[in-house]
């Protein structure tokens, strides 16, 4: 009875080692990602992402394509396609592409390098490596990493949740946080194919702008058609909303709401112009940045984007980048007035 009971417990202690073997430190795994950084010439990934920044969560499926030593392609499209736009990185520059508007802006910009990047795997891996107070734990079958993020408006979201895969380190789900811990935006990646073969010709923007608007018809012209007014639910504290005025114009109308306070802001919105389909980029100023909905172009005095059909721009001299990001972000409902 004895021998059989100290064999159960040799069986037992067997097995604590050879588990422990198996599981890898914080710094094996940092150095394991550093090496497969190395590794990887390109991948193709799916994704979805959700956020939840307004009244309700919008859920948008994201694409990515990244070639060596710089080169991307994220498709971003919402549930009911009427939202669709593109992020395009070559030798000519950065474009983000809006195909139902026959729109094409250029950026002379270091993007993605400027900022965390939810959806990139090189854009997290960064992340954990350069963060020395990084969280870290592992589950069965995932390494879990908390870190600080990059992002213009890092102080209302300053961690995000990175969740991989043991078996191959690729990434499962991102979970950006606010001051609260709540999840504001969350990337959930399908699938990923690492060191993907691509067509020479696969970033090419002429390419990936007829592609698109093939795959995406051109809104109808809308004319005189009334937009649905929006407004930014979350405001910076102590200030409101004073004003609100409605302008003529051959394109329909321009809504201008003004706010006031400790800091002051204008909002403007009108029906997008839809350019002729020869219509070539616009040089933009300031750097593309990702609101989850859509991509805007971000200066240190202004924000404008486009979602579904409606330009809108946010100009200021008090707020701050941060600022505009979560103002703009926010833009996504009607008021109760």
């Amino acid at each position: 009875m004895r021998k059989n009971l100290f064999g159960v417990w040799l069986g037992i202690v067997l097995l604590f080692v050879l588990a422990g073997c198996g599981t890898k430190s914080q710094g094996d795994v940092i150095k394991a990602l550093d090496e497969k950084m190395n590794e990887i010439s390109s991948y193709q990934a799916k994704a979805k992402l959700t956020l939840k920044t307004g009244s309700e969560p919008q859920v948008y499926d994201v694409e990515i394509w990244y070639k060596e030593p710089s080169y991307y392609r994220v498709s971003l499209k919402n549930a009911e396609k009427d939202q669709n736009q593109m992020i395009l990185r070559n030798d000519e520059g950065v474009f983000v592409i809006t195909p139902a508007l026959n729109k094409s802006f250029r950026f002379q910009s270091d993007w993605p390098k400027n900022s965390s990047q939810a959806y990139l795997y090189e854009s997290l891996v960064k992340d954990i490596l350069s963060d020395k107070n990084a969280r870290f734990k592992a589950t069965k079958d995932h390494y879990v990493f908390e870190t600080k993020t990059n992002y213009p408006n890092s102080k209302i979201i300053p961690k995000q949740e990175i969740t991989l895969r043991k078996k191959d380190l690729s990434p499962v789900s991102v979970k950006v946080m606010d001051t609260d811990m709540n999840a504001l935006l969350t990337v959930q990646f399908s699938e990923i194919e690492f060191n993907k073969k691509f067509d020479q010709d696969a970033f090419d923007t002429t390419k990936n702008m007829t592609g698109a608007r093939l795959e995406v018809p051109t809104m109808a012209k809308a004319g005189g058609e009334a937009i649905e007014v929006m407004y930014p639910i979350n405001l910076p504290e102590g200030v409101e909303q004073m004003d609100e005025k409605e302008v003529a114009t051959d394109n329909g109308k321009r809504i201008i709401m003004t706010f006031g306070g400790q800091k002051s802001f204008t909002l403007i919105q009108e029906k997008a112009r839809i350019l002729p389909a020869t219509s070539t980029a616009v040089l933009v100023n300031g750097e593309p940045v990702d609101l989850g909905f859509a991509v805007g172009a971000l200066t240190d005095r202004s924000l404008t984007w486009t979602y579904k059909g409606v330009e809108f721009m946010i100009a200021s001299n008090d707020l701050t980048r941060e600022e505009m990001v979560t103002i703009a972000r926010s833009v996504q409902g009607k008021a109760i007035k």
